[in-house]
This record gives structure tokens, C-alpha cells and sequence, in this order.
């Protein structure tokens, strides 16, 4: 069968000289090649995303820090620790691509599914403590319930932001404590965000079957491409 390239996307961090580095853990390379696919780290280099697309059969955009908002006019909350400018530019740059090819199958993951609802226009909540003093049950991978259109159970998370409404998306799963935790696009074949982190939740339904259905997504792509 097809082995679909699922274009990953990097993380960038500095090192102790304060030098950037492209990263991409581990855990999302597994569960990738776990469910029948071959990753491809994406460098967070705003320029090249676009042509680097071109050699995807899917995406994955990948969880990291917060998203600066002030480009978006509003005011940064005092706790937030924003990615990397470049980042937040390659990854913006990206989601502009897709939105040329929708037909391309897109996951994104905890801050992978902010970014999609930001571009798209979904508000954002910045600090979920304001909201729910035990939001702290999002972090650290701690395990609580979901329900959702594309699988039901316990999932491993870490964040304390999340989008406030589902704006243009289909709301397809919440948390047992009402916190929006996956959407979908409707005209889109496959493009769908998850607030939680499937590369590391246990559960195979909301774990590798999440990622699995991905991949699949994205070999169906590549066959009908082929087949055009």
C-alpha cells in the first residue's frame, strides 16, 4: 500500500547560546510511522513552506508555545509565552498555502488547532485559569474525558489556552469540563484540529486512531492525485 508523506511541522527553540534550532519530538515521528505513514519535518522557514507542500500528501501542525495575538490587534495576556516569531510566521504561512489546496489532508494539534481557528478567526481564550480554576487538568498530560465526532475517550493534554468558539468549523468534540477540544472543516475532505495531544494519549481511539486517520486521509489524497 501507499506510504504517504505527512509533512510535520518544527518547532523552534534556542539553545544555551541562544542559537534556533528545528525540532520535531519524537513522539509525533512514531505515531506517524505507527499508523502507515513517512514523516517529513517542515523547517519553520515562512518562505519555503508553500513549495514544501508540494511534496506532502497530508500535514500535521504540530503543538509548541502560544501564539503572539497583537498582530491581531489584541492585548497579550501576562502569562503567555509566545513561539518564536519565525514560527508563528512559517506556520501562518502554511495554513495561507493550504488554503490554495484544500484538498490537501491537514491535523492539527493542540497549538496546531489554535492556529487554524486564529487564521480562520475563532477568537482565542489565553488563559483558561480565568475561566476554570482547576485548568490545570489540560496540563502537564493529564488524562480527562472527550467526546467527539472522530473518537470518544480519555486523552493526555498540555495547554492552557483554547479557542473560545468554533467560528467558520464544525464543534465536533468537547472536554468533560466544556472546553472546545476538536473541529473540523466542513467543505474540506480532512481538516481537522484536536486540542489534546493524540501522539501521546494512550487510548488507541483518541490516540493512534486519531492520527491513523490522518494518514489514511492523506493516502487517499495521493492515490487520487496519482490517478489525475
Amino acid at each position: 500500500m501507499h506510504q504517504p508523506v505527512i509533512g510535520i511541522t518544527a518547532n523552534l527553540v534556542r539553545d544555551p547560546q541562544g542559537r534556533l534550532r528545528h525540532e520535531v519530538k519524537q513522539t509525533y515521528l512514531d505515531a506517524v510511522v505507527r499508523t502507515g505513514g513517512i514523516p517529513m519535518m517542515l523547517p519553520a522557514i515562512a518562505d519555503s513552506r508553500a513549495a514544501l507542500l508540494q511534496r506532502c500528501d497530508g500535514v500535521v501542525i504540530t503543538g509548541g508555545d502560544d501564539i503572539d495575538v497583537r498582530p491581531f490587534g489584541a492585548a497579550l495576556h501576562p502569562q503567555a509565552q509566545v513561539m518564536e516569531p519565525a514560527r508563528q510566521d512559517a506556520e501562518f504561512a502554511l495554513l495561507q498555502a493550504l488554503d490554495a489546496q484544500p484538498a490537501v489532508p491537514v491535523l492539527g494539534i493542540c497549538l496546531g488547532m489554535q492556529l487554524m481557528g486564529v487564521h480562520a478567526g475563532c477568537p482565542l481564550i489565553q488563559h483558561l485559569h480565568d475561566l476554570k480554576p482547576d485548568a490545570d487538568r489540560h496540563r502537564f498530560d493529564h488524562v480527562h474525558a472527550v467526546e467527539s465526532a472522530i473518537g470518544s475517550g480519555p486523552v493526555a493534554s498540555w495547554h492552557h489556552q483554547a479557542l473560545a468558539e468554533s467560528g467558520p468549523f464544525d464543534a465536533i468534540g468537547w472536554s468533560d469540563d466544556g472546553v472546545l477540544e476538536a473541529i473540523r472543516a466542513p467543505k474540506r475532505p480532512f481538516y481537522v484540529g484536536v486540542q489534546w495531544h493524540p501522539e501521546r494519549t494512550a487510548d488507541h481511539a483518541m490516540g493512534d486512531g486519531v492520527i491513523a486517520q490522518l494518514v489514511d486521509a492523506a493516502r487517499e489524497h495521493a492515490n487520487s492525485s496519482a490517478i489525475r
